[in-house]
């Protein structure tokens, strides 16, 4: 009788597959192009180096630890300055490039980093958010918001709404604001603004969320269809995750999970997400959402990128292609543009 099996190769190529089609027809992803070969040996490289860091990191507070050193083998950000902020008690850090005319006060992008709500901080993500401040000509709010375990929700929302609030008071106007996370800071960027919009404050003139964790009830397809393509988020670790952030509060409540939450009104969003990770879906239907209640949806599928793809510019060039995108998207709806 035939072996029916699916061979091992193809069986990773399922993935990215279905997220290219999905891209086209539920989220009319944006195209960034096939993967290629180096790039794929670049990623294999990446996720080695991760696996190292993360063998046996079970715990949260194992996770922190191993997250902070493998950002630390990274090089931090060049030809930026640096500006230590008390954002009305959010520790943060103000960078903009290190050019002799810009404009420092007039564009900015909040960035709210990702870990997962229990690790991350200003080190991790600096390397990034300089990348950014140099590509979009813009101020960049990195800040650190308080982390799960020891604080739970809403505190890391009530962090990234008090830094958005206090940009504002502090003399930027919110059409040259945008907001930005990945990972479980796209999901804190998203529930930022929901929070603005019901109190009918002002918004910010786009967000953009990398990998977002939309739905913290971990319902999507791509939880169990990309669990083997994923070498670094899994479903099990979500709920970990859901349990220690949330504690009884329910995962499909609107103001914890974006997906469920009415998004009408909402400003322009980008979304980038690796076609084989179990987050895949937390974008794409996400992206549905927004798109049938109105919004401006970008969304880019990137063939072969592993989670927090973007925060590694040294080992991967997609990171760079990446930062650049969303850079441009950030000019693009920023009201005061960059001088050439």
């Amino acid at each position: 009788m035939p072996n029916r099996r699916t061979p091992k190769r193809l069986k990773y190529l399922f993935p990215a597959m279905a997220a290219l089609m999905l891209s086209a027809s539920a989220a009319f992803g944006q195209d960034v192009g096939p993967q290629s070969q180096a790039s794929r040996e670049q990623v294999e490289k990446l996720v080695g180096l991760w696996k190292d860091h993360f063998a046996g990191a079970d715990s949260l507070q194992q996770r922190r630890t191993a997250f902070k050193s493998l950002m630390e083998t990274t090089p931090g950000p060049t030809r930026i300055q640096v500006r230590q902020v008390d954002a009305d008690g959010i520790d943060a850090e103000l960078m903009w490039p290190a050019r002799l005319h810009h404009p420092i006060g007039e564009r900015v992008i909040l960035y709210i980093h990702g870990g997962g709500f229990s690790s991350g901080s200003i080190r991790t993500h600096s390397l990034l958010a300089g990348s950014l401040a140099k590509a979009a000509s813009s101020d960049v709010l990195l800040i650190d918001y308080r982390l799960t375990p020891e604080y739970t929700y809403p505190a890391q929302i009530n962090d990234a709404l008090t830094a958005y609030r206090w940009l504002l008071d502090n003399g930027y106007r919110n059409d040259n604001v945008v907001v930005a996370g990945d990972g479980a800071g796209g999901n804190i960027a998203i529930e930022t603004v929901l929070r603005q919009m019901q109190v009918g404050k002002a918004l910010p003139a786009a967000v953009i969320a990398l990998s977002p964790i939309t739905d913290l009830a971990a319902t999507g397809g791509s939880m169990t269809s990309n669990a083997e393509s994923d070498p670094l988020v899994g479903k099990d670790w979500i709920e970990t995750l859901r349990k220690a952030y949330l504690g009884r509060k329910s995962p499909t409540d609107p103001q914890a999970s974006p997906l469920y939450a009415d998004l009408t009104g909402f400003p322009p969003l980008l979304l980038q997400v690796g076609s084989g990770e179990v987050l895949l879906d937390d974008t794409l239907r996400l992206a549905d959402k927004a798109r049938r209640a109105g919004v401006d949806v970008t969304t880019e599928v990137w063939p072969g990128m592993p989670h927090q793809w973007q925060l590694f510019p040294s080992l991967l060039d997609d990171a760079d292609r990446a930062s650049q995108n969303i850079a441009e998207f950030a000019i693009r709806h920023f009201a005061d543009k960059p001088q050439e």
